[in-house]
């Protein structure tokens, strides 16, 4: 059967005349985008250039002397000098702060009524504060500085001797060592003499528990102040890099302002090429023309089927299938279903009968599996007559065809 469509060509070129008539009331708006810069503090921040700048080690010797209780038995109350030693090492991680491990080692002396030894190992770790720089600004020629620190530590005091001592170890005996963990805080004295060597003075005042002379009486706390003088010896210097986020204002405006030139740029061209469409002529549209175009019904789905059998495998269920979607898609058109057998298996009058029931087996399934109506069907049975194959067991099928 044939049916005639009428197919309509939609013409692109319409679109152009529509254009053409936008165009004259069309404008270009371009925004002018301006980039936020945040406001900053403008000042100069520095940091090491590597982890290996800014490292020293110091060199020292001085006097201490331990503020302890003096037991006035004999009306001698005088402080005792001794001399103590230095060895530090540190590193400044800005040129405001720093930190130093630092060593004293020394003999203390002390009245309490006779004269009472001890020796002292100390190794402590200071928190330091450059006060010039934080007050006047990084200058790495600064000739004179005052440093504050604070610091922790731990003492070993060690060969004791002092009769009136009373500290008592687990076996009841007097202590003759003992560690102890003071606190302290100083003030050094700086003097640049070349980038690479400063002069130092320095006091430091140590706390302690009243346990530091191995003797528990009077105040609760023992104090020991030492003054030292020494070199500090830098590895590479003083080096830390700077940066100042205003430095890089005038450079971010000049981006922000070849920003908005492009801009600029890019609102001309858009209107030119805006104003070149719109003189564009509008193309001919062709007319319409009607086709008529035929439908068939597709010869190309086949049901096969195995010898002397008119049962429908699953394998060949997709080509009824797609005979079914084929009949939904075309309602007005009908379609023959022809059966045929091979004609090496079996009577003429039996593969005629065989060949009629495989046709209405196939039947049966657009039917009752996918509600195609049975008027649009025509059940032929061709038999073993006719072989539409040369190869005998192709002609086991049933061939969907246009009906004549």
């Amino acid at each position: 059967m044939k049916k005639t469509l009428l197919l309509c060509a939609a013409c692109s070129g319409m679109l152009w005349c529509a254009n053409e008539a936008k165009a004259q009331d069309s404008a270009v708006i371009v925004e002018e985008t301006v980039v936020a810069t945040e406001n900053v503090e403008c000042k100069t921040h520095y940091a090491p250039s590597s982890w290996r700048d800014n490292w020293y080690i110091q060199l020292g010797a001085g006097i201490q002397s331990p503020f302890v209780e003096n037991k006035m038995d004999k009306g001698d109350d005088s402080r005792h000098l001794t001399a103590v030693y230095n060895l530090g090492v540190g590193r400044w991680i800005s040129p405001y702060l720093g930190f130093r491990f630092s060593a004293y080692y020394g003999s203390i002396h002390w009245n309490q009524g006779n004269m009472n030894r001890a020796k002292v190992a100390n190794l402590n770790v200071d928190f330091m504060w450059d006060m010039f720089n934080s007050i006047s600004g990084y200058n790495p020629k600064r000739v004179f500085s005052i440093v504050p620190y604070i610091g922790l530590g731990g003492s070993f005091v060690y060969d004791y001797k002092a009769p009136e001592a009373n500290i008592s170890n687990s076996h009841g005996k007097t202590k003759n060592n003992q560690w102890l963990l003071p606190v302290s805080a100083g003030l050094q004295l700086r003097f640049r003499l070349s980038n690479y060597v400063d002069f130092f003075a320095e006091g430091r005042a140590q706390f302690y528990g009243d346990n530091y002379n191995n003797t528990a009486y009077g105040k609760p706390i023992d104090i020991n102040i030492s003054a030292i003088g020494g070199f500090t010896f830098y590895f590479t210097g003083s080096k830390f890099d700077s940066y100042n986020p205003c430095d890089y204002v005038g450079y971010i405006n000049n981006l922000n302002n070849q920003v908005n030139d492009l801009r600029g740029a890019l609102a001309t061209s858009t209107a030119a090429l805006a104003a070149a469409e719109a003189q564009l002529p509008c193309p001919e549209v062709p007319e319409a023309v009607a086709q008529e175009v035929t439908v068939e019904a597709p010869l190309l789905s086949t049901v096969r089927f195995k010898i002397n059998s008119a049962y429908v495998s699953s394998e060949e269920m997709v080509n009824v299938y797609n005979m079914a979607e084929w009949l939904k898609a075309n309602p007005g058109t009908n379609v023959v279903v022809r059966g045929y057998a091979d004609e090496d298996t079996g009577t003429a009058e039996y593969n005629l009968k065989l060949s009629e029931r495989r046709a209405k087996a196939v039947a049966d399934i657009l039917v009752n599996d996918y509600g195609v109506s049975s008027d649009r069907l025509i059940i032929e049975a061709a038999g073993s007559a006719v072989q539409p194959y040369d190869t005998n067991d192709w002609n086991r099928i049933v061939i969907f065809a246009q009906p004549e």
